[in-house]
């Protein structure tokens, strides 16, 4: 079989997040990078199916050309071949997204290569854009399932389990499809040093979508307001017992 997996490169979750001046965009200069985690495990099950049932991997993602490092994480892994859509510093809205996956996907199968699956990451980490995947399903004829924890392929078939009300959802559709997993679907293993070196010498293919312009305007960004801690010291060593005492008492932990 053949699978897309999609990615996108975004801030590292783990900095403290600040926006630019003018509240347009996220001021990287502290920040590392690296792709949704719900995008990880899609790499990760673009492997074990391919270890399963046989066939090749491909990883595409749109975006500057800094995002070759990401690329190129997913191939230390083990994904065999990689795709850049490259844009300039332009934020490309979910549907201009979408539709440059689109043209990519129709392109390949012009030259010949069709893939069974296509993999997305449920949301992205930055934006919350859920919507990625299930354009691109639709603009291509293909069905979709989202939110998928359990993934398996028998016979053409994609059987897809999601979480629901401490039960299961079970989706059966037919191959070619498209599916967008979340984390905890699997556990994305880490790449070898080997891997990395291997990553740094393949090539990167490259195509330069055109800017359609976003049918959504951005006005501004807002950092949600931070909770305030406070500390208070109650004391040094058994001198702490009373107070210790008190504020379990005040907190009606005691009975």
């Amino acid at each position: 079989m053949n699978v897309l997996v999609c990615v996108k490169r975004v801030p590292a979750t783990g900095g403290r997040i600040t926006l630019t001046p003018d509240e347009q965009e996220i001021d990287t200069q502290f920040l590392g990078f690296t792709v949704s985690p719900h995008e990880e495990c899609a790499v990760e099950e673009a492997l074990r199916l391919v270890d399963a049932h046989g066939g090749a991997t491909t990883v595409l993602t749109l975006g500057p050309e800094a995002a070759v490092g990401q690329l190129q994480d997913a191939m230390a892994l083990g994904i065999g071949r990689a795709m850049l859509l490259e844009t300039d510093a332009r934020e490309w809205d979910p549907g201009a997204t979408a539709g440059a996956i689109v043209e990519a996907v129709r392109a390949e199968a012009d030259a010949g290569v069709d893939y069974d699956l296509l993999l997305f990451g449920n949301e992205a980490a930055d934006t919350g854009d859920y919507q990625v995947g299930i354009r691109v399903a639709h603009s291509l004829g293909m069905p979709c399932v989202t939110g998928i924890k359990r993934l398996e392929i028998a016979d053409g078939t994609v059987v897809a389990r999601r979480e629901a009300s401490g039960g299961w959802e079970v989706f059966e559709i037919p191959l070619p499809a498209v599916v967008t997993v979340k984390e905890g679907i699997n556990l994305p293993r880490y790449p070898s040093i080997p891997g990395r070196i291997r990553a740094k010498k393949q090539p990167i293919e490259r195509s330069t979508p055109d800017w359609p312009g976003n049918s959504l305007s951005k006005v501004r960004l807002r950092l949600p307001q931070e909770e305030e801690k406070h500390v208070e010291i109650l004391g040094q060593s058994g001198d702490a017992a009373p107070e210790v005492v008190r504020v379990f008492d005040e907190l009606g932990i005691l009975q």
